[in-house]
C-alpha cells in the first residue's frame, strides 16, 4: 500500500511541475504558439496521463481492501464469529439473528461467488428469457457451470439444494 501511495504522491508532483512548466513557458513566449509551448504541454498531457495511472492503481486497492473487509465482515457475521477476539463465544451466538444458524464460511463464499457470477451475467444481458432468445432457456448458466454443468433456475442454485427448502 506505501508503494501505491508513493506512486501517486510521485505522480501528482510530477503533473503539477508540468502544469508550472506550461504556465511559465506561456509566460516566457508572451502567450505565443512555439516549440517551448509545445514541448511543455506535451510533457503536461504526459504527466496526465501518468497521474491518471497511478489515481486507477490506488483505486483499484482501495476498491480490493474495501472489498475484501467486506467479505470478511459479511463471513463474521454470517458464521457466527465475533468481531472482537475478547468477547465470549455465547456474547456472538447472541449477536446472530434469532432463529437464523450460522452458515460455514466455505458455503458462505460459494453463495458470494453465485451471487457475483449472477450479477454479472445480468449486466452483459444474459438474464431473462428476452435475453435468452429464441429458443434459449429461461435458467442462467454461472461461468462455473460450463464444467459442472449447474445451472440457476427459478431463483434456486443447483449448488445449494438446501436453498430449494427455505
Amino acid at each position: 500500500m506505501d508503494s501505491t501511495v508513493d506512486e501517486l504522491s510521485a505522480a501528482y508532483k510530477e503533473f503539477v511541475a508540468a502544469a508550472v512548466a506550461v504556465m511559465e513557458a506561456r509566460e516566457l513566449s508572451g502567450g505565443q504558439k512555439t516549440a517551448s509551448t509545445d514541448a511543455a504541454l506535451e510533457s503536461f498531457k504526459q504527466r496526465w496521463e501518468l497521474f491518471r495511472v497511478a489515481c486507477d492503481h490506488a483505486e483499484e486497492l482501495v476498491e480490493s481492501i474495501r472489498q475484501r473487509i467486506g467479505s470478511e465482515c459479511l463471513v463474521d457475521e454470517a458464521t457466527g464469529s465475533s468481531a472482537s477476539p475478547s468477547a465470549p463465544a455465547t456474547a456472538s451466538a447472541a449477536l446472530a439473528a434469532p432463529g437464523i444458524k450460522p452458515i460455514s464460511a466455505v458455503r458462505l463464499e460459494q453463495m458470494s461467488k453465485a451471487v457475483r457470477w449472477l450479477v454479472i451475467e445480468l449486466q452483459h444481458g444474459a438474464g431473462g428469457p428476452s435475453a435468452a432468445g429464441p429458443g434459449g432457456g429461461g435458467g442462467l448458466a454461472t461461468p462455473a457451470a460450463g464444467a459442472g454443468g449447474q445451472h440457476v433456475n427459478g431463483g434456486i442454485d443447483s449448488r445449494f439444494p438446501e436453498d430449494g427448502t427455505q
